[in-house]
């Protein structure tokens, strides 16, 4: 494992531990209905627009764990995992060989939000914890697109220049 490997891996682990942080203390105070951006998520598919499905998958299961550990979690740990992986792999997907144009890059969080929101709460309907009705569910996932979408312009910028410093000279793009 190169030096560069193991740089990437902390950088990557305190960008997500600082989002986490802000989301579960600061955002809190400006949730909307109670539900606040997942700052996690967007470092995700930052992550995955420079960095490609692998990178973004596995970021996204530490990410996921660190959102099912971390107070107040009041839901089975695992659930954020499983949702944040999917997303990363396919947000990595979109990535293709091209750089991200800004509309894309919007569309990403938006269809990420979206599909790991949904994946979220699905499988809480599944395990049934907590039982949220169906249309409680979907106006969570609406709420939760348009926090993200919103952030979107301030954090993904940042997180995608961080990545895109740690790339190796010879596939940087």
């Amino acid at each position: 494992m190169s030096e560069m490997t193991v740089m990437r891996g902390l950088v990557a682990f305190a960008v997500v531990a600082l989002a986490v942080v802000l989301q579960v203390s600061l955002f809190p105070h400006f949730a909307w209905d109670g539900v606040v951006p997942n700052l996690a998520l967007l470092v995700v598919v930052g992550a995955a627009l420079v960095r490609g499905p692998q990178f973004a998958a596995t970021l996204g299961f530490v990410a996921g764990v660190v959102i099912d550990l971390a107070p107040p979690a009041d839901h089975v740990a695992g659930r954020w995992a499983l949702a944040l992986v999917v997303v990363g792999y396919l947000a990595g997907r979109v990535r293709q060989d091209a750089r991200p144009h800004v509309l894309a890059a919007v569309g990403t969080v938006a269809a990420a939000s979206f599909i790991g929101t949904s994946l979220f709460a699905l499988s809480g309907l599944i395990l049934n914890d907590p039982a949220v009705s169906v249309p409680d569910m979907l106006e969570v996932i609406l709420v939760a697109v348009v926090w993200d979408v919103l952030l979107t312009p301030f954090v993904l910028p940042p997180v995608m220049t961080l990545f895109r410093r740690l790339e190796p000279a010879e596939v940087a793009w």
